[in-house]
């Protein structure tokens, strides 16, 4: 008996001493054993999207990433740009007024002509390739910052709910040297700007931006004199017309100005130059024409529309209008390789000038396919010699104004090329005196 107790006990010490070592490995069996309740398959890490990383390399399928297109836009369609002014009942100055009744009417021509008014910056992301506009579309824009323009365009703007573009000269805003009672304030502009209104530049002062040309200065007492710059003085003075207007806009309305309108249409390749080193994306004239897909951004030609040329606005209307499918496709042509006659940003001294062209470097033109337009005169009867190339026409009634913009196009291989330019005139040279009365900057009384 004593014999089974010792060995029953020496069995027990021994389970007992072992149960650890079971316990243990059995334990250690579970961690490398899923449970039965698991798969016993590879686990899948979760899509990057709920797991908030990026997917293991066990992942098995990933969704397609989606696919980035550029912009295709429609190099086809076209625009056309108007110039507007003052807007009274009364008109005293024909050149850059028109009635309020008559805009009217032209921005209801615009609705049921089915041409749709687009934004200038809209204008713009098309020529970038960004995005499309109408086929047949217009821009409005308002010169010089007239308090009619705020009091008056605007609210017919806001009827037919158009976009539009104000290019203001700085020193003409009320509290200017040159801002008067009929003057916009800062406070409008930034009414304007705060429901929307695209402002830009238009220079300090509005006068002639060329080098040599006669300005007004202000002088201490309201006094202002007349005076040619040139070397470093000039320079200083357009700095202060092309950089300084843009950023005093910029400050006082806490905007970005990619626009700059040209006072007079009047610049040369200078000033072009200036204006693009000041962060300007595009320029515009007052030579209206169709705007492609093609034309060039620092030559914008825009329609002045004036009390004394009803049909300038009726013209532009049906030029753009009666096209199906837009204008096609024009090659610019810079006229510096055109070897023009006068030069783009010459001065001459006579209103009834030879106006002459080399299209030798184009290519195989097609001599019917040779047109000039020139402003205020519109199409003109050419002379064209195919064995030089040469495009000419000599004026034969004078040329208005202090400046004049030439356009010649033709046809080349089937495409339609085109360059245009622009001189100036110098006062006094057949020019009516009106005209050059024109281009001195007046107070806004």
């Amino acid at each position: 008996m004593l014999l089974h107790l010792k060995a029953f006990t020496s069995f027990m010490m021994i389970r007992l001493a072992i149960l650890p070592l079971v316990l243990a490995l059995n334990f250690s069996m579970c961690k490398r054993h899923p449970s039965a309740a698991t798969s016993s398959e590879p686990v899948s890490s979760p899509p990057a999207a709920a797991a908030g990383g990026s997917p293991g390399p066990s992942v098995t399928s990933a969704a397609p990433s989606p696919k980035i297109t550029k912009t295709v836009v429609d190099q086809t369609a076209q625009t056309i740009i108007f110039c507007y002014h003052r807007l009274v009942d009364k008109i005293r100055y024909p050149g850059t007024e028109i009635t309020p009744a008559d805009f009217e009417a032209q921005m209801k021509l615009l609705k049921d002509s089915g041409i749709t008014v687009i934004s200038m910056q809209d204008l713009l992301a098309w020529k970038r390739g960004e995005k499309n506009i109408p086929p047949r579309c217009a821009v409005i824009t308002f010169d010089d910052g007239w308090k009619s323009q705020y009091e008056v365009a605007w609210p017919l703007m806001k009827k037919f709910g158009y976009p539009f573009t104000m290019f203001i000269y700085t020193e003409g805003v009320r509290g200017g040297s040159l801002g008067g009672g009929e003057a916009i304030t800062w406070e409008q502009l930034a009414d304007m700007r705060d429901n929307g209104v695209d402002i830009q530049a238009h220079s300090a002062t509005h006068q002639d931006l060329r080098e040599g040309h006669n300005i007004m200065l202000a002088a201490a007492g309201g006094k202002r004199t007349r005076t040619k710059l040139t070397g470093p003085e000039y320079e200083k003075w357009v700095q202060n017309e092309v950089v300084g207007s843009k950023e005093l806009l910029e400050q006082r309305l806490g905007i970005k100005a990619n626009c700059f309108a040209v006072p007079f249409g009047n610049y040369n390749e200078h000033v072009k130059e200036i204006a693009r080193n000041a962060g300007y994306e595009a320029m515009f004239t007052v030579y209206g024409q169709p705007i492609t897909f093609t034309s060039s951004l620092d030559s914008l030609g825009r329609y002045a529309i004036e009390a004394n040329k009803p049909k300038v606005f009726v013209d532009a209307v049906k030029m753009i209008g009666t096209s199906s499918g837009g204008a096609a496709a024009v090659a610019e042509v810079g006229a510096a390789n055109l070897s023009t006659q006068p030069a783009d940003g010459e001065t001459i001294h006579t209103a009834l000038p030879l106006i002459k062209a080399n299209l030798g470097r184009v290519g195989a033109i097609e001599p019917g396919s040779v047109q000039m337009r020139v402003s205020g005169l519109g199409v003109v009867p050419v002379s064209y010699d195919p064995k030089t190339g040469t495009v000419s026409y000599q004026v034969t009634q004078k040329l208005r104004g202090n400046s004049c913009t030439v356009i010649v196009s033709a046809k080349s291989e089937g495409k339609k090329v085109e360059a245009h330019w622009t001189f100036g005139i110098e006062e006094g040279a057949g020019a009516p005196a009106s005209a050059a009365a024109k281009a001195t900057p007046t107070p806004k009384k």
